[in-house]
């Protein structure tokens, strides 16, 4: 018999079944056997072992319309479990919404212009994204594999519980203006690409499609290995004071936050390094080599000793 919050039910088929009668993801506090976590938010959900974190990873996966296996999320891991969904123009701090066009606009000044494919401000937003500079984008990817990568390749937090971020993004979409939902069914899509969102030519123009905050997931332009190697995708908020856990939190059933304890991190580490799921893969060149052959060599008694009162900042 598994323990759930509120009731007990018989445990079977997936270990994250959703609650068929109210739509939505099943609210659960833990998945550990005859275990209650009464800490946990009604949407997370904690697993104990490799098995159960791939059963929740790949949860409704199966297209029955299509007799195949295909996700409709998007993952985001997080080496911290505490850390949320806010992007790096918020995490700029001070009157970040007001510097957001003078950011982009000296990027693009400055940047090379043959490094874009169109002057559009998708092509813009989603260079300036890869390569570090504060934007209201956030990455996701579409292969949980790699979201279990960067929720435990740092070091610094191999003490403390990691997260797997996991965004409907079908359903998140059911919240966008009607323009846009009708670029999707007109393509038979169901993420953007930046050639779909080419005719918004600015961020106030997206912003003030709709009177209620929306967000949008689109698949940036294979600018390198990197983000082809990575699966990526960005999503885009039409209000840039609006962290996207905030949003998730007004429309519970787009999510699921997985939190993975830090006793098995190692364990996925290991089997995540043997199945190719690296910084030497997902970072092609030099610096993700030597990426992967630090954490490789990085010895796991120092890590135990040194590394416990360790505080990294959010990415």
């Amino acid at each position: 018999m598994q323990l759930f919050h509120g009731r007990h039910t018989a445990l079977s088929g997936s270990l994250c079944r959703k609650s068929r009668s109210v739509g939505s993801f099943n609210k659960r506090k833990s998945v550990g056997v005859g275990v209650v976590n009464e800490c946990l938010p009604m949407d997370e959900v904690r697993v104990s072992s490799w098995n159960e974190l791939l059963e929740c990873l790949y949860e409704d996966a199966w297209m029955p319309h299509i007799q195949r296996f295909r996700s409709p999320y998007a993952f985001r891991g997080l080496p911290n479990a505490s850390f949320t969904l806010k992007t790096s123009l918020m995490q700029l701090g001070g009157d970040y919404a007001q510097l957001e066009g003078h950011l982009l606009r000296n990027f693009k000044k400055y940047a090379h212009r043959d490094v874009v494919e169109q002057d559009s401000i998708w092509h813009w937003l989603s260079l300036a994204q890869h390569h570090g500079l504060p934007t209201r984008l956030l990455d996701w990817t579409f292969s949980p594999f790699v979201a279990l990568h960067f929720a435990t390749a740092t070091i610094e937090c191999l003490q403390q519980d990691g997260a797997i971020w996991t965004v409907n993004y079908k359903k998140a979409h059911d919240a966008l203006p009607y323009s846009l939902k009708a670029k999707l069914a007109g393509e038979g899509a169901d993420v953007f690409t930046v050639e779909m969102l080419e005719s918004i030519k600015t961020l106030r123009e997206f912003d003030d499609l709709a009177p209620d905050t929306f967000i949008a997931f689109f698949e940036p332009p294979s600018l390198d290995d990197r983000i082809v190697n990575q699966y990526a995708l960005f999503s885009v908020i039409s209000n840039p004071c609006v962290a996207v856990n905030e949003w998730l939190d007004q429309n519970p059933d787009t999510y699921r936050k997985i939190i993975i304890p830090a006793d098995i991190k190692w364990e996925i580490r290991d089997k995540l390094d043997q199945a190719n799921i690296n910084e030497r893969v997902l970072f092609p060149g030099l610096d993700g080599l030597s990426l992967w052959l630090k954490r490789q060599y990085y010895p796991l008694k120092q890590v135990t000793e040194t590394l416990q009162n360790e505080q990294p900042q959010q990415p």
